[in-house]
């Protein structure tokens, strides 16, 4: 039984998955994103119990890369497609006449294509103990799921920029390609309490906690932007 523990908290963070799906296709974005952070310390868990219980195994590796293709792959291509066809029925409701609007309005899914390309990769890739190589699947994730919390309790000034489809199809080449690209992004991982040796981390958590009460919805996708530039910088510096 002690074996099965951190494989049944990965099958629970593909549940919450599923369930995203779901009350995404209904627009209920709100419990998506209650969904999508219970998945996200699921995620967290089942890697500690796996430590905690010395029950490492191959099957458990291979289980939490299918549930996180779910959670942290196929979520965000839906939650694009969701906003692209809103933007498109919004902005220009005579393109549904051309045949191209449907491959616009399914150009999401590109981010779900490329982050099971992403996880499949680190799988594979012995670089990534101590930080990462290219964006984690669960940043990206957030980063989408943010975009209708804001149309919903954010600035409404905001929904024609967040649902404008050439804005939406450059945010998904752009995150698809920062999900394989090859850029070292630190981890929150502290070696210890020094702030010489975590400066990065200590930064981007202060910088968070200020964005966070100032702009609440908002700041997500400003703290993951956030994130990737300081990232840029800290790999400038170490050079």
């Amino acid at each position: 039984m002690k074996k099965n523990i951190p494989n049944i908290i990965t099958l629970l963070n593909l549940f919450c998955g599923c369930l995203a799906i779901r009350f995404i296709n209904e627009w209920q974005m709100d419990k998506a994103a209650y969904l999508i952070l219970a998945a996200l310390v699921l995620d967290y868990f089942d890697g500690m119990a796996a430590r905690l219980l010395h029950v490492h195994s191959e099957l458990g590796k291979q289980l939490d890369s299918l549930a996180d293709v779910v959670s942290f792959g196929v979520v965000p291509g839906f939650v694009g497609f969701q906003l692209m066809k809103h933007g498109i029925q919004l902005s220009y409701p005579d393109w549904d006449k051309y045949q191209l609007t449907s491959l616009l309005k399914a150009s999401p899914f590109i981010i779900s294509m490329f982050s099971a390309l992403r996880l499949a990769k680190f799988n594979l890739d012995t670089r990534q103990s101590t930080s990462f190589i290219g964006l984690p699947t669960p940043a990206n994730t957030l980063f989408f799921m943010s975009l209708p919390l804001i149309m919903i309790h954010g600035n409404i000034a905001l929904i024609p920029y967040i649902v404008n489809p050439f804005l939406l199809l450059f945010l998904t080449l752009l995150f698809s390609y920062l999900l394989i690209a090859e850029i070292p992004l630190f981890a929150l991982k502290f070696k210890n309490l020094s702030f010489k040796d975590n400066s990065i981390q200590y930064i981007f958590l202060a910088i968070s906690a200020i964005l966070i009460p100032i702009f609440l919805y908002t700041a997500i996708p400003m703290i993951i932007i956030l994130y990737v530039i300081l990232s840029l910088i800290n790999n400038l510096n170490k050079k």
